[in-house]
């Protein structure tokens, strides 16, 4: 067998630097992923690196990058946790050395195919939850080290943090992409009513669940959504497809914006445990003359009456959704809607800051909505409260009597 020399302090050293080097942390995930590959094969003399990623609704381990092996060894190869070498590595959850590898040592003949005969493998973690598996292979027998094995869980640590952050950016596109497609491609056309909207995607905490809807109704009234959905990423995105569809489905059998939030309470409480939403529904008269609002949790809209300065609409706030129905019942505010008003509907990424108390952000919003045409409204807003890279999603939308 030939031993994997750890050598003296100096080359011990320069072994840790290069997989603990801050200028991979400048790389976006995939190419730090495949630079620390490279450099654990270089620094551990093997001839191929592996990285395979846990789907934990399958429970099989995804080969997701590789080095040293050929792209059809490796690319879309699915390992069942608890078979072969990195299955076996997931179950125990700690490293394994296999100084002679044999056929019933891999789940995939691929890699006897590519002459491995030496493998060493840690698992990796996140949050102390097994995320994956990476491993090292040898063309030729060789007997691992305890120095080697800690290099190697050196740089699971390092795969495991770039792995994490390629699944926010994946969960992130996906969210936003679902947010797009559930967002109205075209806002209905009503005689004697005006609708403009905006949605902004947030940049720090990552997408949420805010959303807006706007749907005319059969008995003529014109139904005006807008949430928000606690938290952030793909989960609260999806949550938040479920509640539009929800609220869509019960807009067609209540006459009461009030009776539709209550229904949609229970769903959030049943069928969507631990989550919080907070949505203003409103419906519009088929004359446009007044509006019935019910507010779970929600922010006020802006009401903006020619010849008057812009007011927050008095209407009572609920609860917001998700609590069971344990606050009695929801209240439904009527409106006047004067000719030439408008009415602005937000969520919080308008208006809050880090600095700033709320109060402040929620002046601003009312000191810049006049009435006028809606897309106009909606323009003066942006420009007056958004800021160019907002923390939080963005979603409003402005109501205008004509």
């Amino acid at each position: 067998m030939v031993e994997a020399l750890g050598g003296g302090s100096d080359e011990r050293l320069r072994r840790i630097e290069a997989l603990t080097d801050t200028s991979l942390s400048q790389l976006d995930p995939d190419d730090m992923i495949n630079e620390l590959l490279d450099r654990v094969r270089g620094v551990l003399g093997t001839d191929t690196a592996v990285l395979l990623l846990l789907d934990t609704h399958a429970q099989q381990l995804v080969a997701t990058a590789s080095k040293g092996l050929e792209q059809r060894l490796w690319e879309g190869v699915r390992v069942s946790v608890g078979r072969g070498f990195a299955g076996r590595i997931a179950v125990e959850k700690r490293a394994l050395a296999l100084d002679d590898v044999g056929p019933g040592d891999l789940a995939s003949p691929l890699l006897l195919e590519a002459g491995i005969r030496a493998l060493l493998g840690v698992p990796m973690f996140a949050a102390g939850e097994l995320i994956g598996v990476l491993h090292v292979g040898s063309r030729t027998p060789r007997r691992f080290t305890d120095d080697d094995m800690r290099l190697l869980k050196l740089a699971a640590d390092r795969a495991s943090a770039a792995a994490q952050a390629q699944a926010r950016g994946i969960d992130r596109t996906a969210a936003l992409a679902l947010q797009r497609s559930l967002l109205p491609t075209r806002l209905p056309e009503v005689p004697g009513v005006e609708i403009a909207a905006r949605y902004v995607p947030g940049h720090d905490a990552g997408v949420g669940g805010d959303w807006y809807d706007v749907f005319t109704l059969p008995s003529g009234w014109l139904g005006v959504v807008i949430g928000d959905v606690s938290g952030h990423g793909l989960r609260s995105a999806v949550v938040m497809g479920r509640l539009r569809s929800a609220l869509r489905a019960y807009s067609l059998v209540c006459d009461d914006p009030a009776d539709a939030l209550t229904l949609l309470d229970r769903k959030v409480y049943h069928f969507e445990a631990g989550n919080l939403a907070t949505v203003m529904y409103a419906m519009v008269s088929p004359d446009a003359t007044t509006v019935q609002v019910s507010l779970a949790g929600h922010f006020h809209p802006v009401l903006a009456v020619p010849g008057r300065p812009a007011v927050f609409a008095e209407a009572r706030v609920d609860l917001p959704l998700g609590l069971g129905g344990r606050h009695g019942k929801r209240h439904r505010t009527e409106l006047p809607l004067p000719p030439g008003s408008v009415l602005v509907c937000y969520t919080d990424g308008l208006i809050e800051r880090r600095d700033e108390v709320i109060d402040v952000g929620l002046e601003r919003l009312r000191a810049s909505v006049t009435p006028g045409p809606a897309e106009q409204v909606c323009a003066a807003v942006m420009a007056a409260v958004a800021e160019e890279r907002p923390g939080d999603d963005i979603a409003m939308l402005a109501i205008r009597r004509t």
